[in-house]
C-alpha cells in the first residue's frame, strides 16, 4: 500500500450554469478570504456530504452558493484533483454538470464569493490568457459544454432533465 489509501477522498460537484434566454454562462469569483482558489473565477463548486448523492450536492451547492434555481442538463465531464498537497484528506474526485437557469431570480451570491458574471463563450476565452491552471480549466469546461449543447438533439437534453441522473 502506498500512502494513499484505497477509498480515501472527497467527492465534489460543479455546476456551469447556462441562461438560455441571453446564451451565456454565470462565472463566480472566489472570496479572497477562501482557503484554496481564492481570487479565481470558477462555476459552481462544492463537495458532496457524507450521505448525500452527487445530483442532491448539485442542487444544494447552487442554492447555498448563488441563490438560483437550476435543472441539471447534461454531464460535462469528470475531474480529479488535489486541494494542494498530495494527500488523501484533499483529493476530490468530481462530477461537472451543466445547469440551465429554470426560474428568472436574481443571483443571491453567498460569502465563498465576491462577484459574478454572466458570460459568452467568446468572453470566457480571455481566461486562456492567464497563467492560472484553475482558470484554464474553467475555459475547458465552457468550451465543452458550449461543444456538448451544440451537438446533443434536443430530446436528450430533455430526457435528462426530465429523469435523475442517480441510477440507484
Amino acid at each position: 500500500m502506498t500512502d494513499l489509501d484505497v477509498g480515501r477522498f472527497l467527492g465534489g460537484i460543479a455546476a456551469l450554469i447556462y441562461d438560455s434566454r441571453t446564451e451565456r454562462y454565470l462565472l463566480l469569483k472566489r472570496s479572497s478570504e477562501k482557503d484554496f482558489g481564492a481570487g479565481n473565477w470558477e462555476c459552481v463548486t462544492g463537495r458532496v456530504d457524507q450521505g448525500e448523492g452527487f445530483e442532491d450536492a448539485l442542487y444544494r451547492e447552487v442554492r447555498e452558493e448563488v441563490g438560483l434555481e437550476v435543472r441539471a442538463a447534461f454531464i460535462i465531464g469528470t475531474t480529479h484533483f488535489y486541494r494542494g498537497e498530495k494527500r488523501p484528506e484533499n483529493e476530490l474526485l468530481g462530477v461537472v454538470y451543466c445547469c440551465e437557469v429554470v426560474r428568472e431570480t436574481a443571483v443571491q451570491l453567498s460569502q465563498e464569493h465576491s462577484e459574478y458574471r454572466w458570460v459568452t463563450l467568446e468572453d470566457i476565452q480571455v481566461l486562456q490568457q492567464s497563467n492560472n491552471h484553475a482558470e484554464w480549466w474553467l475555459v475547458r469546461v465552457v468550451e465543452r459544454a458550449d461543444y456538448l449543447r451544440r451537438l446533443l438533439p434536443d430530446e436528450v437534453i430533455t430526457f435528462q432533465q426530465a429523469h435523475s441522473f442517480e441510477l440507484g
